[in-house]
């Protein structure tokens, strides 16, 4: 595996036995190397066994590390991995080994099929079979293979090819010892370029010609290179998404064409981009020149988004810098943002089904936020336009613009208040200090919002407003808690699902910060898991307080839609614990 972009690598490649019968259409590439999807990942029907050879960690399967072989069965989920590395037999010690790194490598996978075990050994390919194996599995393949089934390999080179992978060879053998492969016979890995010789004479006679083509030339390309001209600086080079060129995002857009406008909002706008060569289409967010959105948000959203990986969250692909515009490229959200479903008659009416799914992902997203990923990163500002829906309507949390990261086990130090009223927390008015209960409250406020249709806080001339919160509260004070669900849905939805979703959706909106649950007590009572705890019955425990409501009247009602309005501070949007 050869990485096209330095530190920068696909998800890996997978030797795989797999059924003849079976269709791999829908597979996803990232992160699932081309054998399943999300919808079949670890079922038994499956019949797959495959040896991952893995350099991206992913959290959804697993994942011990970004370099990593493991044995899978029916999925992604390894039943078996290791740290890649190898025995030395005449150090007598295991020795690393980095599957990144461009250099050959020989992979063996063997199977006892008396004693039920799968040995798997790698090694560089200038030494023999270590003869201690990396990973070692008692396992019965005869309950996962079927009679016919095809050999070969599987891999995922990511969304915009960042790593070349190859087989230079290899041989398989289903009854017995395969042949081995002499090394000193297989191909040399493809040159990127061909050097060719040129004699001096031939070199001193081109030397006049080369300055005329450069003196009728060089006007041109200079007006050339300053069209996609870029800015490039050492912060650049320790963080990880791929860096495009203007050049292509100018082309691939259509020269931001306005067809290909997809929206704009407080950040700046977003348009559809599409791979010529691939046709791969993607998201690119321009951040304009007047947009409060500045350097220290778009580095946020580098770090943060570039490193995350969960179903539920939009992925960085990559970004780009010229002169004053910010450009952050992401995977394609075939169907938009959740908010034109919910308020929006150009699009169909999510049924309850798909909005359950939906608040059960983005909360499922937090959880990984806020507890399972190495840092806590708090979104501070999830609502339904931030929540973007894929071509099966999943809803992934985006726009991480306001994201900010501490270590686990010590506190958020910035004290600027950012967000969208509606969704801040009493005490994020008062302090301006972000912390998980407050991202907590925010989703609170967005599960009442996508059960109820209705923007958390609707503005019917100033100083006349109404306020979700409390409608919910009164309609659950009186016992008929489901009066004021999305009359959309006209009915057709599980009594005890919407109930959960807005009585939750009310404890979520405590205005303690500590008598909210955490994502992690959120996703259990989603999940049935626990049952969840009786609310108080004194309206003053819930919702925004007066504080909040003289922050909504100091912004200009300005907006046709209704919808709240949106804070913004430049400082301190990113600070790290360490």
């Amino acid at each position: 595996m050869v990485p096209l972009v330095p530190n920068v690598s696909g998800p890996g490649m997978a030797f795989t036995i797999c059924p003849s019968s079976r269709d791999f259409t829908n597979a996803l590439a990232h992160p699932l190397l081309g054998l399943v999807n999300n919808s079949n990942n670890g079922l038994p029907t499956n019949h797959i066994l495959a040896i991952e050879l893995d350099t991206v960690k992913n959290h959804d399967v697993g994942d011990i590390d970004n370099n990593h072989v493991g044995i899978d069965v029916n999925g992604l989920h390894s039943v078996e991995a290791a740290t890649a590395m190898y025995f030395s037999n005449k150090d007598g010690k295991n020795i690393s080994l980095e599957l990144m790194s461009g250099n050959l490598m020989h992979l063996w996978i063997d199977y006892d099929e008396a004693e039920k075990l799968l040995n798997v050994t790698l090694a560089p390919t200038t030494i023999p079979k270590p003869n201690r194996p990396l990973l070692s599995k008692y396992i019965d393949l005869s309950r996962y293979l079927l009679e016919s089934m095809y050999v070969g390999f599987s891999a995922a080179t990511g969304s915009l090819a960042t790593s070349d992978h190859y087989i230079l060879g290899w041989s398989f053998n289903k009854s017995g010892q395969a042949q081995s492969l002499d090394v000193s016979k297989l191909p040399s890995l493809p040159q990127k370029g061909k050097a060719k010789e040129k004699t001096g004479l031939i070199m001193i006679l081109l030397i006049p010609l080369a300055i005329v083509m450069v003196k009728i030339t060089g006007a041109a390309y200079f007006i050339r290179i300053k069209k996609y001209e870029e800015i490039r600086e050492d912060w650049e080079r320790e963080y990880g998404p791929h860096r495009f060129t203007y050049k292509s995002l100018y082309k691939a857009t259509k020269g931001f064409s306005d067809k290909e406008l997809l929206g704009a909002g407080g950040f700046g706008k977003v348009y559809r981009g599409k791979l010529p060569s691939s046709n791969i289409q993607f998201a690119v967010k321009k951040v304009s020149h007047d947009s409060k959105q500045g350097m220290k948000e778009f580095v946020a959203e580098i770090i943060s988004i570039g490193r995350l990986r969960h179903r539920n969250l939009v992925q960085l692909l990559g970004y780009c810098r010229r002169k004053g515009e910010l450009l952050l490229v992401y995977d394609y959200m075939a169907n938009g943002s959740l908010d034109k479903f919910l308020y929006s008659n150009e699009k169909p009416n999510l049924n309850w089904f798909q909005r359950f799914r939906i608040l059960r992902g983005v909360a499922s997203s937090l959880v990984y936020l806020h507890e399972d990923w190495e840092q806590v990163v708090l979104h501070r500002d999830v609502k339904a336009s931030n929540v973007l829906l894929d071509a099966e309507l999943n809803g992934r949390l985006g726009d991480f613009g306001l994201a900010k990261l501490y270590d686990h086990d010590t506190n958020p130090q910035t004290t600027h208040l950012v967000g969208t009223v509606g969704y801040l927390a009493p005490e994020l008015t008062r302090t301006g200090r972000a912390t998980t209960c407050t991202d907590v409250f925010a989703f609170g406020a967005f599960m009442l919002e996508v059960a109820c249709g209705r923007r958390p806080i609707e503005l019917i001339g100033l100083p006349e407003t109404i306020i979700l919160i409390d409608c919910v509260f009164e309609c659950w004070k009186k016992g008929a808690i489901l009066d004021v669900c999305d009359p959309r849905l006209e009915g057709n939805y599980v009594k005890e699902e919407m109930e959960l979703v807005l009585k939750l959706g009310l404890l979520c909106s405590h205005s303690m910060a500590a008598a909210r649950p955490s994502m992690r007590q959120v996703m259990q009572f989603l999940d049935g898991d626990a049952n969840l705890p009786e609310l108080p019955h004194d309206s003053a425990f819930f919702g925004t307080n007066s504080e909040a409501s003289d922050y909504l009247f100091s912004f200009p009602s300005s907006s046709s839609n209704g919808s709240a309005p949106f804070l913004f501070t430049t400082d301190s949007i990113l600070k790290f614990g360490r």
